[in-house]
């Protein structure tokens, strides 16, 4: 019996990478429940939830919270009802132009962002829809096309044609194979690309604050004037806990949907 090879290398890379991941978390984790940490102490001088409550007790907090979960909301469905049906069409039809506006999609990936929306404030100032909620809307739309359109899009190409066929052999219309045949074997993978979707709109910050300042504050944007405004600590530490846990669901969510194998079907895996 051969005997495996320790991988000192991979294993070194490994555990540096999980210090320059894990560290920052946990130092921001430890100001968010730490009253008073003095230099030059090692460990806090005194825990507490004194900054959980201050933080918390703010009306501005809970409006960008609300503000936050709208957003993401409104933008997940409409992205979802916009981007779905063209994902399909991408994946399952042939059409003038198919793979050129399939491409597209990554332009706005291939130029700084910055300058982009920049662009586009430009526009939007013009049509009046500066600090106002849907021009916040449209401005993270256009950065959902490229979980809904590129993930879904292999997510209906990973189906098994033959099981479609096989159902419309024995007089199952259209629709009904959609969603008894095309859905099951998309659906997770296509709901990874919503969860991921919702999760990244919930954390966009450039377009919130370009465009919808001052009347639209979110929770990122409002974590940033914290930040800048505020020289205790804790309160952005608190804050970047409360933008944690989105990001911890979703990591819930995807790690049942990857250990299943679904999630790589879904790229042809």
């Amino acid at each position: 019996m051969i005997k495996a090879r320790t991988d000192w290398t991979g294993l070194f890379f490994a555990a540096a990478l999980t210090v320059v991941i894990v560290f920052p978390l946990l130092i921001v984790g430890t100001w968010a429940f730490t009253n008073v940490w003095r230099y030059p102490s090692v460990i806090p001088q005194e825990f507490g939830l004194k900054y959980w409550a201050a933080t918390t007790a703010r009306a501005d907090v809970w409006t960008s919270i609300t503000m936050s979960l709208s957003l993401a909301s409104v933008v997940t469905l409409l992205s979802a009802v916009i981007c779905l049906p063209a994902a399909f069409a991408f994946a399952r039809l042939e059409f003038p132009g198919r793979n050129i506006l399939f491409f597209s999609f990554l332009a706005g990936q291939a130029f700084p962002k910055f300058g982009l929306l920049v662009a586009i404030a430009g526009i939007f100032l013009n049509l009046n829809l500066i600090g106002t909620f849907w021009g916040v809307i449209l401005i993270q739309l256009v950065g959902t096309l490229l979980f809904m359109i590129w993930i879904p899009v292999a997510a209906f190409q990973s189906v098994d044609r033959r099981m479609e066929e096989a159902a419309r052999d024995v007089g199952a219309s259209p629709l009904r194979v959609f969603w008894s045949i095309t859905m099951p074997q998309a659906g997770p993978t296509i709901a990874a690309a919503v969860l991921l979707n919702f999760v990244g709109t919930f954390y966009e910050t450039e377009g919130a604050w370009l465009i919808g300042a001052p009347g639209i504050r979110t929770l990122p944007v409002l974590m940033i004037s914290f930040i800048n405004n505020q020289p205790v600590i804790q309160y952005g530490a608190v804050l970047s806990v409360l933008l944690w846990l989105p990001s911890f669901i979703a990591l819930l969510f995807a790690r049942r949907i990857i250990g299943s194998g679904s999630f790589a079907r879904g790229f042809g895996g």
